[in-house]
This record gives structure tokens, C-alpha cells and sequence, in this order.
């Protein structure tokens, strides 16, 4: 299995994903990695690691068409089967959706639906379920469609709120989870126990064996 990266930072989730096929714990392998940003860690991750890197923003492509275009392009190009969205800051366009309809694949770092939708990311996401008195957060991988977070979900897993948590310190333990969910999640498409696509009439509930996980996938 073919995987095409779209990141904008550091590129964690990436690197998790890259140590997860180098060491024989996930049969599906990345083979070209995009931002929007071009100082992005990610790409940095990506080229020390032999991966073919684009930087693809509003600079390079001022037209959202455009953009949309050259993404969609990069991807196709690169024989991709999976699309998987690591910290990616930016809306996928309808032309990328499309063509890989059922296929793009991102992670969020808390239980969806709550604490879900445009805004909320990093730790704004931390911040309002402290605020809330949540006492359990957590992460999702799911399908990405034209709203911001509100694709069938794939997996979760808890992560225990602390009294004495700041956002800083439950991001640090969600962001591990979280890379570790992905990894399990692409290890179990590429292994044919994930049949994508699913149902855009999914109830939101993660509907296969690793929502009872506790979250114990493999970060690589």
C-alpha cells in the first residue's frame, strides 16, 4: 500500500508512520510527503528518509483550483492509495477529495464529534475540553470529507483528563496516542481488516475493533 502525506509541521505522525514500515510493523510505505509550508519538519523528515517532497501553498498557487490541481496531481502521480492528513492546516480541495474518494485519511486529537470542527486544532482543541471539565479526551482517525471533522469516523481511543493537566500536558500524552492510532489504523487497511471506503451515513461511532483498544497501537 502506497501512502501520500499532506503536512504543514513537524511531522511526528509522518515519522511514527515512516519507523512503523522501516521496521516491518506496517506493510504500506510513504511515498511522497506535501505542505503547504516549506521550513515544515516534515519535509525535512521526509527527505532524510528518501521520500519525494512538494511544496505546494498559496504562494506557489494562488488559485484554489490551481492548488487543488497540483496536490491532486502529486498524488496521482505517485501511484498513491491512501492519503493521509498529519498535521495538515489546510482544507483538502473537492478535486483531491474526489479522486480519492473514501480514501483521505485524518487525525484528531480528541473524541469526535465533540471538540471537532473549523478552529479547532493544537491546543485550542486542549484547551476547550479542559474548560469543558472533560474527564477524558482522546484521539480519532477518520474519513475526511468537505466539512472540517465530520467524516465517518474509523477509530478512537481515551486518554484520562488529569486534575492536574494544563493543555500543554494532555496534548503531550493525546499527540503520542494519536500516532500510534494512525499507525495501527494503516496497519490494519494495508493488512485488509479496514475495508475503505465507509458508509457517508456512518452514525459517528467507530464501527471495528479498535475503539476498545485503549488505544494501544504501535507508534513505531
Amino acid at each position: 500500500m502506497r501512502i501520500g502525506i499532506l503536512a504543514s509541521h513537524e511531522g511526528t505522525t509522518l515519522q511514527a508512520i515512516i519507523d512503523a514500515y522501516a521496521t516491518g510493523v506496517l506493510r504500506a510505505q510513504v511515498v511522497t510527503v506535501v505542505s503547504n509550508n516549506r521550513d515544515a519538519g516534515a519535509l525535512q523528515r521526509a527527505r532524510a528518509a528518501g521520500i519525494a517532497t512538494h511544496h505546494f501553498s498559496s504562494s506557489t498557487h494562488p488559485e484554489p483550483e490551481a492548488l487543488d490541481a497540483a496536490i491532486c496531481g502529486v498524488l496521482v502521480e505517485h501511484a498513491v492509495d491512501i492519503v493521509v492528513l498529519a498535521g495538515y492546516m489546510k482544507k483538502v480541495g473537492p478535486r483531491t477529495l474526489a479522486r480519492f474518494h473514501g480514501r483521505v485519511l485524518n487525525t484528531h486529537p480528541a473524541l469526535l464529534p465533540k471538540f471537532g470542527g473549523k478552529g479547532m486544532y493544537g491546543l485550542h482543541v486542549h484547551r476547550a475540553v479542559l474548560a469543558a471539565g472533560e474527564t477524558k479526551s482522546g484521539a480519532s482517525v477518520h474519513l475526511v470529507n468537505d466539512e472540517y471533522d465530520a467524516g465517518p469516523l474509523i477509530a478512537q481511543c481515551e486518554v484520562p483528563v488529569s486534575e492536574s493537566d494544563t493543555p500543554e500536558s494532555l496534548a503531550e500524552r493525546v499527540q503520542e496516542r494519536e500516532r500510534g492510532l494512525m499507525v495501527e489504523v494503516l496497519a490494519r487497511i494495508a493488512d485488509g481488516h479496514i475495508r475503505l471506503p465507509l458508509s457517508e451515513n456512518n452514525d459517528r461511532r467507530p464501527n471495528n475493533p479498535l475503539q476498545r483498544s485503549g488505544c494501544a497501537g504501535r507508534s513505531g
